[in-house]
């Protein structure tokens, strides 16, 4: 019963060294412990010293693991891990654990999705998550993408472009992050700090953007100019303004610049997370929020029709007579319309986020907190995503939807 007993202690670690609630810690440790003591009852086996120690080690453990959980709570459960998987070590903070996946945020801010069974070994090096500096980000950068380019910094972003550029980048990225965080921050929510330095790149033509983004196994279609990549953490786009010799192509770059840094900062702040992605009418609804300038720029432009969207409000618009009558509890529900009608999902996100922010910010505001939390997100089914919606909009999604379309219908 030795090894039995060593397999139940070495369970009971990896749920503790993973930060599983103590309910589930206790219940696994009271279950396995009983499962063996079982078996060698029933087989008739009998438990040697090392036996003994490893299950009342293990049920002491079990009993000892709130107050373990709650002094990590008081100085933050971030410790950083170092893998070795495919031939390389990653160091990074655990961020979501399964018998099947470990997701690991790398200390330069990539997601790692690591098959548990593939890690040769593992080894706790911090009991804080620390992050590359910008000092070590700025030289990884560097060596990645060689002489051909720069690297600007302003605040928490750094931005790979062209040399000769060092201007013009950085600082609109930072200006995005302020905007954000502001606007968020006066209506209820108090986004976090990224807990990693931001990283943008900036390709001085179409060419050298799409390479990359298949290098990277990123599928882009013949109009995307630019994205921002979860996993990996960055904004990509390429200078259309540079590619076309003309400067007033600069507000395509900066309506770019907007959106993708929208979905970058909503990502580090703990609006959306990363490792449970939110419903994509979420996500898109607050790039394209973020492009009028009455959000990016509101000091500049006060009010609120400064706020429309004006290209989605007009999609929006044309596309009334036809919208499907109680389209809403579909539209929340799934992803399917981006997929076959991108033009109506994109205005219906922007409508539908407007809306909300503007008439329900508390309830928007408790929304985005579910989903940040896994609740109703991406990898949900039909029915849970409904029902985290209704949990804060309410059941009646009839009268709800009635409310919706008059106020933008009413926008002018």
């Amino acid at each position: 019963m030795r090894r039995a007993a060593l397999v139940v202690f070495l369970l009971m670690q990896i749920t503790l060294l993973f930060d599983f609630p103590p309910a589930i810690h206790l219940a696994l440790a009271t279950l396995a412990v009983l499962g063996v003591a079982c078996t060698a009852w029933c087989e008739r086996r009998p438990f040697d010293e090392a036996a003994k120690v490893s299950l009342i080690v293990t049920l002491i453990a079990a009993v000892m693991a709130p107050a373990v959980f709650a002094s990590r709570s008081a100085r933050g459960a971030d410790m950083m891990l170092e893998l070795e998987w495919n031939d390389r070590r990653i160091e990074g903070m655990p961020v979501d654990w399964s018998a099947s996946r470990v997701r690991l945020l790398g200390r330069d801010g990539r997601l790692w999705d690591v098959p548990p069974a593939e890690v040769k070994s593992f080894r706790r090096t911090a009991s804080q998550f620390t992050s590359y500096s910008l000092a070590e980000m700025r030289g990884q950068l560097m060596r990645e993408f060689g002489h051909a380019f720069d690297v600007s910094g302003a605040g928490l972003y750094l931005v790979v472009h062209p040399k000769g550029e060092k201007d013009q980048w950085a600082h609109r990225f930072e200006d995005i992050y302020r905007v954000f965080v502001r606007y968020f921050s006066v209506r209820g929510l108090a986004p976090a700090r990224p807990a990693v330095p931001l990283v943008a790149v900036v390709f001085p033509t179409r060419q050298g953007f799409a390479k990359y983004a298949a290098q990277t196994g990123a599928r882009i279609g013949p109009g995307v100019l630019g994205y921002y990549s979860p996993s990996t953490n960055r904004v990509l786009l390429y200078d259309v303004s540079r590619e076309t010799g003309q400067q007033e192509h600069w507000q395509i770059n900066a309506e770019t610049i907007i959106h993708e840094a929208a979905h970058q900062v909503a990502f580090n702040t703990g609006i959306h997370s990363r490792s449970a992605m939110p419903p994509r009418w979420v996500a898109e609804g607050l790039g394209t929020l973020f492009e009028a300038p009455g959000v990016w720029a509101p000091r500049k432009f006060p009010n609120q029709q400064h706020r429309f969207n004006r290209v989605r409000l007009r999609d929006f618009q044309n596309r009334a007579a036809t919208r499907p009558q109680g389209f809403l509890p579909q539209f929340v529900s799934s992803d399917r319309i981006f997929g076959s009608d991108p033009l109506a999902a994109y205005a219906e996100a922007w409508a539908l986020t407007f809306f909300l922010m503007e008439t329900r910010p508390r309830d928007y505001a408790k929304y985005l907190g579910k989903t940040a939390q896994g609740a109703g997100g991406m990898d949900s089914n039909a029915v849970e995503r409904l029902k985290t919606f209704t949990d804060c909009f309410g059941a009646d999604l009839q009268l709800l939807e009635a409310h919706y379309l008059r106020y933008i219908g009413s926008l002018k």
